[in-house]
């Protein structure tokens, strides 16, 4: 056999003729590109200046001067669903990924885990001689995985990726970002009064990967994945990017619609005879008032106000990130890799209408199905954009920059969703220069394209199993096209929280149902039907007068509902789905013991306090000076903290970032050993569904403080900022002690969390008990 030694081995190495076998790595094919792919978050086609919009993006500017811009490119409509289609080029729901990773259940479509028979871009580009790396947003490892000790299967580094710097879930705090590095988290390298932003953070790091593989495989190509937080909220940007669109939006959003839509004629990037849609009214039933746009000449001067300055965030956030992707650039160019790298710059869904009617200052009031405040809101006014916010613009803005089509994010039916921007840049392999294109197209098609201008395909078996194969079409022949010239693309499904359509040969038929409002009723949908190829805003319903034609769309509806496993429907309420309880690699218990000196513990596998009765107990032995942090859990935007501070023992319950903040404060401690702890007497729900109850505080078997208390029934935070022992991470829970605020002046030696039904009788024989049965 040709692989046997061929050598000679004696006892001594002397005497011994070695055999080297050659080694022959895989190699990309010959001048294959790099790939460089920039996914921003939640922009709807008419923000940025390549398209007309009023949002300065000078690199992607640059880009589009020097390659193609697309007009007709499009997404999901939701995040980790668009994806799940750049990794692995199928459908999403084959990929189990219909919802996000919050929002699974256990259907095949909506599993939440990418299957064998779906090798990946990177598993793929892997073994084809490419080095493979992702910077930022992932949102594809299913919740119950995102620990340190969870199953690492569904990480980037299992998913064909060499290196990974970024986070795991759906956003994070732009400011105090939860970051994972490879297979393991890490704290943040410095700090926001050090000049710390997440947009900078990702690039730097993508920087410092691409000049490693220059140093040591500079021959070798490498395909790049660069995913920021822009622009899913919260909308964080430095004060000088804020300040930069000072009154840019005074006019409203009523009048931006019209604006903008005229300057996407006169560029091109649509027809003349495009029409401008309807905003989105309030709903007679009410069912989905959460998406429902406030007419601007009917706002109060304070809202115009503040709804302007929620824009100009925004804005500051979006050019401040594209700035960053700039310095990326110039470094492709100083190396000499700009010409032959293939580049995609986009966004995976509609701009987001989950800040609702009124913008809020605390996303995760919506994830909560918490109304909003406008004087809380005009009370942050002056700090919008800073770490004390977590904010988004009201939906009035989400319609304005998805224009000209209706509604936004998450409307799968409509392109307000579903249609986003599109530059690609290859100087290299494309000959047109700043030109437009019109095909047809979906984020499915980015693998095929990949795949074919390098000159290679997707295997038919993958370690041994046998692949599915690709559901997207190649755009590489629109290169060099006409810009008006015919697609590939035959058909494309679209469904996403209860909402569906389906776009064939130029036509588009939408069911008319609104997500998130738990109604069910499906079959009682009434479907549209529009003439995209000549109504490309899908203004004109022509369901009467094409019944024969809608009929045919609806039925090649439900032929790749078959096909790609999208049933069953489902539009429950965001905190209904993101409150479901899913199976655990862990058996679930009723008591938690943690301990200090461990990484923070995401909140998809710590201990579940939402909607119940609960206890937190710490054993401590304290001096004198001790101070600190004994627990924390979430941030100033959700969440709860057990400290000493003064020489006091505090709790804090952080209600969705609602002040005043809820504390409840003891005596004078005495040094010495002792059980410190609290518990919440769940006793009803509140009018939006929070948990309402009495809280009391206890040293050992005494109770020291008490009062009414209300709790979140939804998550602390989306964005990290786990549950914490001897110190806060990230952003502090409370406003009463700064970051990390470690404790010292004694010990810590454990702390238990008790979320079964049972109520104290004794707390500091509890206490003891809860630790010997650990």
């Amino acid at each position: 056999m040709s692989d046997e030694f061929q050598g000679r081995i004696e006892l001594d190495v002397r005497d011994s003729v070695a055999d080297w076998k050659p080694y022959e790595p895989t190699k990309a094919p010959d001048d294959a590109p790099n790939v460089l792919v920039i996914l921003y978050d939640d922009t709807g086609m008419a923000s940025w200046s390549p398209y007309g919009g009023r949002i300065n993006m000078p690199t992607m500017d640059r880009l589009a001067e020097n390659g193609l811009t697309y007009t007709q490119w499009h997404t999901t409509a939701l995040c980790s669903p668009t994806r799940s289609t750049f990794l692995t080029g199928r459908n999403h729901h084959l990929n189990g990924m219909g919802n996000i990773m919050e929002g699974t259940n256990g259907f095949p479509g909506l599993s939440g885990h990418i299957p064998a028979e779906c090798a990946t871009i990177g598993q793929v580009l892997q073994q084809n001689g490419y080095s493979t790396f992702w910077v930022g947003k992932d949102h594809n490892v299913p919740e119950e995985d995102i620990s340190a000790g969870g199953s690492k299967e569904q990480w980037p580094l299992s998913q064909g990726f060499d290196r990974f710097y970024g986070f795991l879930g759906g956003e994070t705090n732009n400011w105090y970002p939860d970051l994972v590095e490879d297979n393991h988290f890490i704290e943040q390298p410095y700090l926001p009064e050090d000049g710390y932003h997440l947009s900078r953070d990702l690039a730097d790091q993508t920087i410092r990967l691409l000049r490693d593989q220059n140093a040591s495989n500079p021959s070798k190509p490498w395909y790049t994945w660069f995913c920021p937080g822009a622009n899913h909220a919260p909308h964080h940007a430095p004060q000088e990017y804020i300040d930069k669109y000072k009154g840019a939006f005074d006019d409203g959003y009523d009048a931006y619609r019209s604006w903008v839509l005229e300057r996407m004629i006169e560029r091109g990037i649509l027809p003349s005879d495009t029409a401008l849609t309807p905003l989105n009214p309030m709903p007679e039933d009410q069912a989905n008032a959460a998406d429902f746009v406030k007419p601007w000449d009917e706002l109060s001067e304070e809202e115009k106000r503040l709804f302007s300055r929620m824009a100009e965030v925004f804005a500051g956030f979006s050019e401040y990130t594209d700035a960053q992707i700039g310095r990326l650039i110039d470094y492709l160019e100083e190396t000499g890799q700009l010409d032959n790298t293939l580049i995609f710059y986009c966004a995976d869904n509609g701009a987001s209408g989950e800040g609702s009617p009124d913008g809020s200052v605390n996303e995760n009031k919506f994830f909560n199905g918490f109304p909003d405040d406008l004087a809380e809101n005009l009370s942050k006014i002056d700090v919008l954009g800073g770490p004390e916010t977590y904010n988004h613009y009201p939906t009035g803005w989400a319609a304005a920059f998805s224009s000209p089509f209706q509604m936004f994010k998450r409307y799968s039916q409509f392109s307000g969703g579903t249609c986003d921007p599109m530059v690609i840049h290859w100087p290299a392999g494309i000959k047109a220069k700043g030109e437009i294109r019109h095909q047809y197209h979906h984020s499915v098609d980015v693998v095929a394209t990949v795949l074919d201008v390098i000159g290679i395909e997707m295997p038919e078996e993958f370690r041994g199993i046998e692949q599915r194969p690709l559901d997207g079409v190649s755009m590489k022949y629109s290169f060099d096209a006409e810009p008006d010239g015919p697609t590939q693309k035959s058909v494309q499904y679209y469904a996403m929280l209860g909402t569906r359509g389906i776009w064939k040969d130029g036509w588009k038929a939408a069911a008319i149902h609104a997500p998130l409002t738990g109604h069910g009723r499906f079959d009682e949908d009434r479907w549209e039907l529009y003439h995209t190829d000549e109504d490309r805003s899908e203004s004109k319903d022509v369901a009467a007068d094409y019944p024969e034609k809608l009929r045919e769309l609806v039925t090649a509806w439900n032929e790749q509902a078959e096909k790609n496993h999208v049933l069953p429907l489902d539009d429950r309420s965001a905190r209904d789905q993101l409150t479901i309880e899913r199976p655990q690699s862990e058996p679930p218990r009723n008591r938690y013991i943690y301990y200090p000196g461990t990484t923070p513990v995401p909140e998809s596998v710590a201990v579940n306090v939402r909607g119940r009765s609960f206890k937190i107990i710490a054993n401590v032995e304290i001096e004198a000076d001790a101070q600190g942090v004994i627990f924390a859990h979430g941030s100033r935007f959700g969440g709860h903290a057990l400290f000493i501070k003064d020489n006091r023992l505090n709790y804090v319950y952080n209600f969705l970032g609602i002040p005043p903040e809820q504390t409840y404060t003891s005596g004078k401690l005495e040094p010495g050993k002792h059980s410190l702890g609290m518990e919440f007497n769940r006793l009803k729900s509140g009018e939006h569904g929070e948990s309402v109850g009495q809280c009391t505080l206890f040293i050992d078997d005494l109770a020291v403080a008490e009062g009414p208390m209300r709790a979140q029934v939804g998550k602390f935070t989306l964005c990290g900022d786990g549950l914490c022992v001897g110190y806060d991470s990230a952003d502090t829970v409370s406003t009463q002690y700064t970051n990390p605020f470690p404790f010292t002046g004694g010990t810590i030696q454990g702390v238990g969390i008790d979320v079964s039904s049972e109520q104290y009788l004794d707390f500091e024989l509890e206490a003891l008990g809860a630790f010997a049965r650990e």
